[in-house]
């Protein structure tokens, strides 16, 4: 019998954050006042297309979650990021040297993050808060408290709503996010790699008693959550054409919702990449029928944050059924 209930427990997990997409989708299909544009084809590309930054930040943060942490500094390296990509290429560097850059600059990123955490032993809201403001800060020193506007390069491209050539159908970078939630999917259940994160975040000590190499660990997750916000603000780069070191202001907040909101727990040792995916298309989704209905900002932030509270509070009660 438990076995049964834990069985349909895991299923209801699974299909929860279907569930709600699909009442989100149909939720403004039913709106007469929006219904005829927000069904449309062109509509639901122009969504997935926006979605492309956020959900290679979420990427990232999933194998952060599962591992137990959190980084509050997602937002600000993709800032910076940016901007480092638009100073190579103002500063006549090639545009395959400014996409290096951005990942590599988010990379070192989630490397002193990663770092600081293991090797002073501070929690991870701690660390990543602190590099919350420094990263934010270096982006707009070296940006000189302005915007970066960077010769035109294929770069500006991969975030194009009108792909070259006609056969992509999805900007470019909407077909790289795809192809690596595939293959973060695949590291997650099918390397060692994605066994130790699952570990780490289900009982740390316990992994630690095992032989998992828990600061090595740690150190790797950061690092290739850092990566991901490099590529992300390279997109954001791409989008904007030009680096902003104002851009994605609070963006952390729904990186992290979209995760938990796709099933991923604050806890550790729970989440999954489609279910991230899933999240940040509820999110995507919420965010375009509201524009669509004409409704105010604060509306959208007070949705917005509805969702996060609910679903953080449903990721607590189903651990207390499980106690």
């Amino acid at each position: 019998m438990r076995t049964r209930r834990l069985g349909m427990r895991s299923i209801v997990n699974w299909l929860g954050p279907f569930i709600g997409l699909l009442l989100v989708i149909a939720l403004f299909s039913l709106m007469p006042e929006v219904r005829g544009r927000f069904l449309r084809v062109s509509n639901f590309i122009n969504v997935v297309t926006q979605s492309v930054i956020v959900a290679l930040g979420a990427l990232g943060m999933t194998v952060i979650i599962i591992s137990g942490g959190i980084d509050l500094s997602a937002a600000s390296n993709i800032a910076l990021s940016s901007v480092i990509a638009a100073s190579v290429i103002d500063a006549g560097g090639s545009p395959w040297l400014a996409v290096g850059a951005g990942i590599l600059t988010g990379g070192l990123v989630g490397l002193a993050n990663g770092g600081l955490i293991t090797s002073l032993r501070l929690v991870p809201f701690i660390v990543t808060l602190g590099m919350l403001g420094v990263g934010r800060g270096l982006a707009k020193w070296i940006a000189g408290n302005q915007k970066i506007d960077a010769p035109l390069t294929w770069v500006n491209t991969l975030m194009s709503r009108n792909p070259e050539p006609s056969w992509l159908m999805l900007a470019p970078g909407v077909w790289l996010m795809m192809i690596l939630a595939v293959l973060l999917a695949a590291v997650l259940r099918l390397t060692v790699f994605g066994r130790h994160v699952f570990a780490i975040g289900s009982n740390e000590t316990t992994a630690r008693l095992c032989g998992v190499r828990t600061n090595r660990a740690k150190i790797a997750i950061y690092t290739l959550s850092g990566l991901f916000c490099g590529l992300s603000g390279v997109m954001a780069f791409s989008r904007l054409t030009v680096g902003d070191p104002t851009v994605a202001v609070g963006l952390e907040l729904d990186i992290i919702a979209a995760v938990v909101i796709g099933g991923g727990s604050l806890a550790g040792g729970q989440g999954s990449v489609l279910g991230t995916m899933i999240g940040v298309f509820i999110m995507s989704f919420l965010r375009n029928g509201s524009t669509m209905m004409g409704w105010p900002n604060y509306i959208q932030e007070i949705i917005i944050g509805a969702v996060i509270v609910a679903a953080v509070a449903l990721d607590r009660l189903r651990h207390k059924k499980e106690l």
